[in-house]
């Protein structure tokens, strides 16, 4: 069975993946910072360039198990695919968002509101979406009905595994994914802002900037998805203290951007 714990830390990350983007749209509107044209095209953005494009990539270049390449299973060349993967997708496709779409749309609150738009998605598909997911395979669990689901096509072993996964979880873990999402919508939102500065001085350096320091953060993150890395407490540690920089990041732009013709 499924410990009461392990689903209260479910409904905890949904909460927070569902709730902090609502409570940011309407802080921002109140501030006047909020720019629904750039929030849209934040969202379009991380669909179109995260979720479609990027995946395609994946699936061309990644091995069936998803923690390797198809010629290499060195996790160092791993890390660096994926960082590179997610920092150049994600920040081109804001630079072309700026540089196409929003014309008459590069303001300061617009570079938030797109990366609100960015980051927002990304907490409900991955957080939301992901804990309703987690939520249906608990309660497969708790019913007995996984193993009649999934032994026409998984081993015994592999139903366990997936069984073990959950019940050893803990309320923690699930609330660290929710924990998560703070990090990388303050993230998303500094990102936007450095790539929309660059477009505002024509200095294309600082999209390579946002793509490096992306690929950075997320070479970490790899490690822990190849095993490099046990435990995801010195990761979700590193994020935190990235989030706040970002946070200052983002403080420190507003009179920058104020100071542009």
């Amino acid at each position: 069975m499924i410990p009461n714990s392990v689903l209260s830390g479910i409904v905890f990350q949904m909460a927070i993946a569902l709730l902090l983007p609502i409570i940011l749209i309407i802080v921002f509107k109140k501030k006047k910072m909020l720019s629904w044209k750039s929030f849209g095209v934040g969202v379009l953005v991380f669909i179109l360039f995260s979720q479609i494009l990027e995946k395609i990539l994946h699936y061309i270049v990644l091995a069936p198990s998803g923690t390797e390449l198809k010629w290499t299973a060195n996790p160092y060349c791993f890390a660096l695919y994926g960082g590179l993967a997610a920092g150049v997708f994600e920040e081109m496709g804001r630079f072309l968002a700026f540089k196409w779409l929003l014309k008459k749309n590069r303001e300061y609150k617009d570079g938030l509101s797109l990366g609100l738009g960015h980051g927002g998605i990304e907490a409900i598909l991955i957080g939301v979406l992901g804990g309703v997911n987690s939520l249906i395979m608990a309660s497969l669990i708790n019913s007995g009905k996984l193993d009649k689901l999934l032994g026409g096509g998984y081993s015994q072993e592999h139903i366990n595994l997936i069984k073990d996964q959950f019940i050893h979880q803990g309320f923690s873990m699930f609330a660290a994914g929710g924990i998560e999402r703070m990090f990388a919508i303050a993230l998303q939102l500094a990102f936007s802002l450095l790539v929309l500065y660059g477009i505002r001085k024509s200095q294309f350096k600082f999209v390579i900037y946002a793509i490096l320091v992306h690929a950075g953060i997320d070479f970490l993150a790899a490690f822990y998805q190849a095993g490099l890395i046990k435990s995801i407490w010195p990761i979700e540690g590193f994020l935190a203290v990235i989030a706040v920089f970002a946070i200052l990041f983002i403080v420190k732009m507003k009179p920058e951007f104020e100071k542009i013709n």
